[in-house]
């Protein structure tokens, strides 16, 4: 099964305007483990300390709704038993995002494809291929309009549904993460879960700078940036087969493009927009992006 992260690092960094460029206030800094991957925290803010403690709460309780790996997360329980009553605000937004991305790509972007991901996985970890009737009959168990999300309960129309978030939540927990900062005092603040959140610039006040994979700089303040790459991840040793599925057809992604970056108002949108558009190609995509509130193609 595939993991919530997909990235190596994460990075938070974070500073309140009223410090300055030659703030006395103490500076924290942390290293570890959070979404299954390592990580840093630096803070630039008096109460510092206290805030790294909460950011590092806030993570693991997300976890706890969107964790494909913990048995007790609510995603898992979704998955396992195929429906889930009073489920909590987090996913039923996130589930929001996903179905306004869904649709403004016409069906690219669907997180119902984890029967489709679950099926390459298993065929390739013992050397084999995924064959016709293989994915027929996982492409049965596949479809967005076979879920039912509500406040009060989400449900799969068949059993053997079961929902991937990993081109989703990784940016929507970039935005929690922002979100909360802010209200700490904090509005300089850079989140990078593999996909970019900033409010703010940098603590001298210049845009966030970043690379592309281009190599070219990106600047950017208030707003997100995501990279998805077709050939990302791969199911095979020869790298061929990659881990963005098309849930229309059931195949790959045609690495048509090495990448295709996003910039949105927030991550989650960037995030799954990115990952979708993967999937589209020439006007497809420009129809895509327009169909949702400002958006662009880096």
């Amino acid at each position: 099964m595939p993991s919530l992260s997909r990235r190596r690092f994460i990075a938070i960094s974070a500073a309140a305007a009223l410090a300055g460029p030659a703030s006395a206030a103490p500076k924290r800094y942390w290293s570890g483990t959070a979404l299954g991957a390592r990580a840093s925290i630096t803070l630039d803010h008096p109460d510092s300390a206290k805030i790294v403690t909460a950011v590092l709460r806030e993570i693991d309780r997300l976890e706890d709704v969107f964790s494909l790996y913990r048995p007790g997360s609510a995603l898992s329980r979704l998955n396992r038993d195929g429906s889930l009553d009073a489920p909590p605000f987090e996913l039923v937004e996130c589930l929001g995002i996903a179905g306004a991305v869904h649709n403004a790509t016409g069906g690219a972007f669907d997180p119902t494809v984890q029967p489709l991901w679950a099926t390459y996985a298993e065929a390739y970890a013992v050397g084999g291929t995924v064959t016709g009737p293989m994915l027929e009959e996982a492409r049965s168990r596949v479809g967005w309009s076979r879920l039912t999300v509500a406040p009060s309960r989400i449900a799969f129309a068949r059993s053997g549904m079961a929902l991937t978030l990993n081109g989703i939540a990784q940016g929507y927990v970039a935005d929690r993460v922002a979100r909360m900062l802010e209200a700490q005092g904090l509005d300089r603040i850079l989140i990078d879960t593999g996909e970019l959140r900033a409010l703010g610039g940098m603590p001298s006040d210049a845009p966030w700078s970043v690379s592309l994979p281009d190599g070219k700089a990106f600047r950017f303040r208030d707003r997100a940036l995501a990279t998805s790459a077709p050939l990302g991840t791969s199911f095979d040793t020869a790298e061929t087969i990659g881990h963005i599925l098309d849930p229309r057809t059931g195949l790959p992604a045609p690495a048509t493009a090495r990448s295709v970056s996003i910039t949105a108002p927030t991550a989650a949108l960037a995030d799954a927009l990115s990952t979708g558009l993967c999937l589209l190609a020439g006007k497809e995509v420009e129809e895509a992006i327009g169909r949702l509130s400002d958006c662009r193609l880096v």
